[in-house]
């Protein structure tokens, strides 16, 4: 009996000295964190308090940033609307039904409504004459007037809706502006200018075709006149071979 007694007294006792020993090993690791490491920590973050004081008193002041936020916000309530309307404003002014399914066309931005536009304008302004019906020099002038003409025509159509992806790009810049934060400029900039580049570009096609179609006309404009001069010449012989009769 007194063996087992001191068998269970030991049992009981052995736990309770380890776990005495795991709360000595923890209460030191506490110990050191907060009065080494804790140390440190509050030196790294009144560091980066002061940090953060001087992006937001001298780099990068908060009230500068907010005013401007505030101008970026206030700019978009007051001219996008007025801005929209004028973008969109429709203006026809064709009053037959031809006439005016024709400038539909022209005006709904879609360059899917290319061919719709191919066929209107064959509608609207005929088709070239047989062979049989016009001069051959007639007919050719005709067939170049017409295509630079729809050619011109489906350009517009393109640069208007590349157009409204530019408004669009330019829409969500300024919300972007609206919500930016200190150091977001760079990127900002940077969409910026490829916006800028696609702009150009359009208007870069646009005033190559306006130069086709002037070339076109210079073109059609000389033709007449070297007609002319033909029919001149061929008067200035019938006169000749009459007098010389």
């Amino acid at each position: 009996m007194g063996i087992a007694v001191a068998i269970l007294a030991t049992t009981v006792a052995l736990p309770t000295l380890g776990h005495a020993q795991f709360l000595s090993v923890f209460d030191s690791i506490f110990s050191s964190i907060q009065s080494d490491i804790g140390s440190s920590l509050s030196s790294v973050n009144q560091i980066m308090q002061q940090v953060t004081k001087l992006h937001q008193t001298t780099v990068a002041p908060l009230a500068a940033l907010n005013q401007a936020r505030g101008f970026v916000a206030t700019s978009i309530s007051s001219f996008r609307n007025s801005m929209n309307q004028v973008f969109n404003t429709p203006f026809t002014s064709a009053v037959t039904p031809g006439a005016q399914q024709f400038e539909s066309i022209l005006h709904s931005r879609l360059s899917t409504q290319i061919p719709s536009l191919q066929t209107s304008f064959t509608t609207n302004y005929g088709t070239i004459p047989q062979a049989n019906t016009a001069l051959p020099q007639d007919r050719v002038m005709m067939d170049m007037d017409d295509a630079l003409g729809q050619q011109n025509l489906k350009t517009t159509l393109i640069a208007d809706q590349g157009e409204d992806l530019i408004l669009q790009t330019a829409n969500q810049m300024e919300n972007q502006v609206a919500v930016s934060t200190p150091g977001s400029n760079p990127y900002l900039t940077a969409q910026a200018q490829v916006a800028n580049l696609r702009c150009q570009a359009y208007m870069q096609m646009m005033i190559a075709a306006e130069l086709r179609q002037e070339a076109g006309r210079i073109a059609h404009d000389n033709v007449l006149v070297k007609r002319r001069t033909t029919m001149t010449g061929a008067v200035n012989s019938l006169i000749t071979g009459a007098l010389t009769r």
